[in-house]
């Protein structure tokens, strides 16, 4: 009886299997990020910026489900679902969503094209530009952007939303964006899903905007604020608030009560006056 032929497996995929295992017993977290349309170059330079912090890893989806399955961890098989072409692998001791943070600082802005549909207002801002007359002023006008010239360039005089939130960027307006060198875009690593080893919770469609998250937070600690003075709500932010209001209502108060006795005693001299008159006249 023949024996069946056996599938030679490539060493280096075995070894590649072999790694993986040991990155994913050896880390607390794993993200798998997209990498399409990501030049090489931005992506040699995030992994040089990831040193220490991270390793990531290109591999094919049958290799990483390969090493899920060799490293006996049940957690991890239901990121098969999640694994996209053009896809990498990072493994890091550190919090997912730190990590994730990181990624999203590193992201570099890119120039619009048309078509592309508008993420936020892209907003030309008022200033002087680089830029000389000529066929810009039509551009420009065409946008509604109002212009003047000053010191043989073309400065822009008032600020002016050129495409909204969710529209499609027109060749104008690209062109006009590529003449101001503004670039509404970042590129960088997406994560597609972030994974707990250990507890193998997965979190999806992870947005990080550590500035937006920022001013969202100040502008709802403002709010808190006011509405804690409003209530009167003691603590250690509100208290000076507090004091001061207090005191100013108790010196308001004081002024009233001086206000209120001298106003008392007009009137009582009024009155003796009035009784000294009529006593006069009865004489």
């Amino acid at each position: 009886m023949a024996k069946p032929n056996k599938i030679k497996v490539a060493p280096i995929k075995i070894e590649t299997v072999k790694r993986l295992v040991e990155l994913i017993k050896d880390n607390e977290t794993m993200i798998l990020a997209s990498i399409k349309n990501l030049p090489s170059k931005q992506f040699q330079e995030i992994r040089k910026k990831l040193r220490g912090k991270s390793e990531i890893i290109v591999v094919k989806k049958r290799i990483m489900l390969r090493a899920i399955e060799k490293s006996e961890n049940k957690n991890l098989e239901q990121l098969e679902q999640h694994f996209q072409e053009d896809s990498a692998v990072l493994f890091s001791k550190q919090d997912a969503f730190e990590l994730a943070c990181f990624l999203s600082e590193n992201k570099n802005p890119i120039a619009a094209r048309a078509g592309q549909e508008a993420i936020e207002d892209i907003e030309v801002e008022e200033g002087p530009t680089d830029i000389p007359p000529g066929p810009a002023i039509s551009e420009l006008g065409s946008l509604g952007i109002k212009i003047a010239v000053e010191d043989g360039k073309i400065a822009i005089k008032e600020k002016k939303v050129i495409v909204k939130k969710g529209e499609k960027i027109k060749e104008a307006a690209a062109s006009i964006m590529s003449k101001l060198e503004i670039r509404p875009f970042k590129i960088g690593l997406e994560p597609i899903a972030i994974c707990e080893i250990k507890t193998g919770k997965i979190f999806l469609n992870v947005k990080i905007d550590k500035e937006k998250t920022i001013e969202e937070l100040r502008v709802s600690a403002n709010k808190s604020l006011g509405f804690a003075q409003k209530l009167a709500y003691y603590c250690k932010e509100t208290i000076g608030f507090l004091l001061g209001k207090a005191n100013a209502n108790a010196a308001a108060l004081e002024k009233l009560q001086a206000k209120q006795v001298a106003d008392d005693k007009t009137q009582e001299a009024q009155i003796e006056e009035n009784k000294s008159q009529e006593g006069e006249l009865e004489k």
